[in-house]
């Protein structure tokens, strides 16, 4: 039990040093990206520290895996050159029993991860999508899924539109029972537009169906008027900025994940892509230790045997290429080429088994 918890021990604080590396390495390139990208508005240093303390959480969430298994090659490196190892062996340790206490901490770490990093870095993104937003635009685009429906917001010199629908076509530029609310540079209401259908064209809303009420009258209801069929709102939005404002299943919390997947499916939207994320997030304690069992099938053995440096590229080749694996495996799955539950699941599982039938190939010689 002591040396599992040394082992442990051990282990964990690797992963700790290796993750810290890469976030300082990732930040400073982000901060030059985001520098060179907004050259224009001189965001200065403190604007672009900022974008990219809140921007790289995402990444570094991403590449997760590859950081496990470099973590888990310097921690067999090093047992193997202080002879740790061998002298776990001749204690009478197996490999299989030592390999337990990694690999729990591996699953300790995605479960981790998941339930609490997920949660921060999906805050993080969002306040970066504001950011960027309001640098790059002078003005915040956002949307929104809930149980009354389709809820987006745009902005202009001018002022802010809300929008509400019912239901919306699957990409967000045909909405169904919408209100439109529009406030004024002075933040208050200026008009109120209720429309049957609502089509996003070049620069406006094509309403049909539509009647509206001046706000700004002391009796709105009085100078109420019906819109002809074809009356264009503008409007900023364009089909991408809303396919990207809830496209992004790593925005949405975990814990929120499966209430907004049904307020997508409500709304009229495919939440295909957010069921395959959220797979693919339960999924990705076993993905962790994956990586460190093949890390451990080619770099846990003594340093003198030689090849040492072989191993540690065939280690790192087989990481990068389960994390492939698992990338190809979730774009199939969202594009409706393979069920979601395999695309999600296939990956870990299937590295699970092909890392231990290496490790146990090596244990027996």
């Amino acid at each position: 039990m002591i040396l599992s918890r040394y082992i442990a021990r051990r282990f964990f604080w690797t992963v700790t040093q290796v993750f810290f590396v890469f976030w300082a390495i990732m930040l400073m390139i982000d901060m030059v990206e985001q520098l060179r990208r907004f050259s224009n508005q001189d965001i200065g240093l403190s604007g672009a520290f900022r974008l990219a303390l809140v921007n790289t959480p995402e990444s570094l969430y991403r590449i997760l895996p590859l950081i496990m298994v470099l973590s888990a090659i310097a921690l067999f490196l090093a047992l193997a050159r202080s002879s740790e190892l061998v002298v776990i062996r001749a204690a009478g340790r197996s490999g299989l029993r030592f390999l337990v206490a990694p690999v729990a901490v591996a699953l300790l770490i995605g479960a981790g991860a998941v339930g609490i990093l997920n949660p921060l870095v999906a805050a993080t993104q969002k306040e970066y999508d504001r950011l960027y937003a309001l640098a790059a635009r002078g003005a915040d685009s956002t949307l929104s899924i809930s149980e009354n429906g389709l809820w987006l917001r745009q902005g202009s010199e001018d002022g802010q539109t809300v929008i509400q629908a019912r239901r919306a076509n699957a990409d967000g530029t045909v909405l169904f029972g919408a209100t439109f609310l529009t406030f004024g540079p002075d933040a208050l209401p200026a008009a109120r537009i209720l429309a049957e259908e609502a089509r996003l064209v070049p620069g406006a809303w094509q309403l049909v169906g539509a009647k509206s009420w001046d706000l700004t009258d002391p009796n709105p209801e009085r100078s109420a008027a019906t819109l002809p069929d074809g009356t264009e709102l503008p409007s900023n939005l364009t089909a991408e900025g809303i396919r990207d404002s809830f496209g992004t299943p790593s925005s949405v919390p975990f814990w929120d994940l499966r209430d907004y997947i049904a307020g997508l499916e409500a709304a009229g939207f495919s939440a295909r892509s957010h069921l395959v994320w959220y797979h693919m997030e339960l999924a990705q304690p076993l993905l962790l230790a994956a990586m460190v069992m093949v890390a451990a099938g080619f770099t846990m053995r003594h340093a003198r045997f030689g090849g040492t440096g072989f191993l540690v590229l065939m280690a790192v080749l087989g990481g990068f290429a389960i994390f492939f694996l698992r990338n190809f495996a979730q774009v199939l799955g969202e594009n409706g080429q393979v069920p979601v539950l395999l695309a999600a699941w296939t990956a870990p599982v299937a590295s699970i088994l092909l890392a231990l039938g290496l490790f146990l190939h090596v244990e027996d010689g």
